[in-house]
């Protein structure tokens, strides 16, 4: 079976008072990310409703290869990096396009 293009949400909520060192970290980890293989975009967005909320907006060639993403060094940082900063935990959101232009 060919791979799928997958686009991820992956979306973190700061703890009042901590979203710029979340941030920071947020942002750390979009070079390394977007230098693996199968990444095409890895982008980060910030709420304009609540600034303590951040969505990643992610297309990986496949699923595997974000499996692979979340297995990297980066990843397992800012997990351990952002422990006691965050609302809950991350949510991550699998997407597969079913419309086109």
């Amino acid at each position: 079976m060919a791979n799928v293009t997958v686009t991820v949400l992956a979306r973190v909520k700061a703890k009042e008072g901590m979203q710029d060192q979340v941030r920071r970290e947020c942002l750390a980890l979009i070079a390394p990310s977007r230098s693996e293989e199968g990444c095409i975009t890895y982008d980060l967005y910030q709420s304009t409703d609540d600034p303590t909320v951040f969505v990643f907006f992610e297309n990986w060639l496949s699923r595997e290869h974000v499996e692979k993403h979340l297995e990297k060094p980066h990843c397992q940082e800012f997990d351990q990096r952002t422990d006691g900063m965050l609302v809950g935990s991350e949510e991550i959101v699998f997407l597969k396009k079913i419309s086109s232009l």
